[in-house]
């Protein structure tokens, strides 16, 4: 009996301690959050490596990121700048 009471007012006091129990699930959200944000950066990485991969190999990504990004324009192509109002 006195092992149970002993435990209860252990555990009441770990729940009102900010330093206790509280802290704790604090943390562990904090540490699932980390976790979630790093897997987003990792599949962010991937596909920038894939990226980069594609733009030294092949020559047709290169030339349309090139294009894209710098507006390259092959000699005695026609380039019509669309805008919507």
């Amino acid at each position: 009996m006195v092992a149970a009471v002993v435990a209860v007012a252990l555990s009441l006091a770990s729940v009102a301690d900010a330093k206790g129990f509280r802290r704790y699930l604090r943390l562990r959200q904090d540490v699932e959050a980390l976790d979630e944000r790093n897997r987003s950066l990792a599949a962010q990485n991937d596909a920038l490596r894939k990226e980069i991969a594609a733009l030294r190999k092949d020559p047709a990504t290169l030339e349309q990121s090139v294009r894209e990004e710098l507006g390259y324009v092959k000699p005695g192509e026609i380039v019509f700048h669309l805008e919507s109002p």
